[in-house]
């Protein structure tokens, strides 16, 4: 059988799995992430769950393929609403919104404060994720961005212990790739830079000096032009 081939993304999502024991792959979609960690030996086996059957059905098909079905075992769940405490090493949730993965995490509180990782790669409202491990006795160990499809994608791993960021941009865009001047992360900001400076101009052609509503929506989108040209003077130093 060949080996298994990830997209650039999901790669990336596999690469920041390091408890090397066993990963609870939520969300687990065609199995495929799990199939690879063990492949690789970055992890001793996988629960692979989802809410919904069919990707269940699609996951159980790929595990039989690549003759994994002693180490990956698939579950019906509601999130991690059926994981066990101690079972996993690692939670790992790709593909979904910022808010529901924290609403996911929130929801099985008591069986992810037992976790060593949380391996996340929110789609959307990254900084509630970031908040989110910050309340909840975790800290930011790693991050990458990458870019695939013209998609950007951020994968965050996060252990047990004490973090807090002082400033808020820290949180929207990410203290770990401000920091390390992570290339994609400024790429992205100048193509936010663009869009919000897009944005005005449309406000200024369309509504002159406007009214308190859009007065008040003009004075957000300069404070975020501001913020992202000051992000990306300091990731070009």
């Amino acid at each position: 059988m060949s080996k298994i081939k990830l997209s650039k993304r999901l790669y990336c999502v596999a690469s920041n799995v390091k408890s090397g024991g066993i990963v609870a792959d939520i969300g687990c979609d065609h199995g495929f992430v799990s199939i690879y960690l063990v492949e690789k030996g970055l992890a001793k086996g996988a629960i692979a769950m989802d809410i919904n059957k069919g990707p269940l059905e699609r996951a159980n098909k790929h595990i039989l393929q690549y003759s994994m079905e002693a180490y990956i075992t698939t579950r019906l769940s509601d999130g991690a609403k059926k994981l066990k405490n101690g079972e996993a090493d690692t939670i790992l949730i790709s593909g979904m919104g910022g808010a529901l993965i924290v609403k996911i995490l929130s929801e099985s509180i008591d069986i992810v404060k037992n976790i060593k990782e949380l391996v996340l790669s929110p789609q959307s409202e990254i900084y509630l994720v970031r908040h989110f491990l910050h309340d909840n006795g975790f800290k930011i160990e790693n991050e990458d961005m990458i870019k695939e499809q013209g998609k950007f994608y951020v994968v965050i791993r996060a252990v047990v212990g004490t973090q807090h960021f002082a400033d808020r941009t820290d949180y929207i865009y990410g203290e770990f790739l401000i920091k390390n001047k992570n290339p994609i992360l400024k790429e992205y900001l100048i193509k936010e830079q663009e869009r919000t400076s897009s944005v005005l101009k449309k406000l200024a052609k369309e509504h002159g000096s406007g009214n308190d509503e859009t007065r008040l929506r003009k004075a957000m989108l300069e404070d975020e032009y501001s913020t992202v040209e000051n992000l990306i003077k300091k990731i070009s130093l």
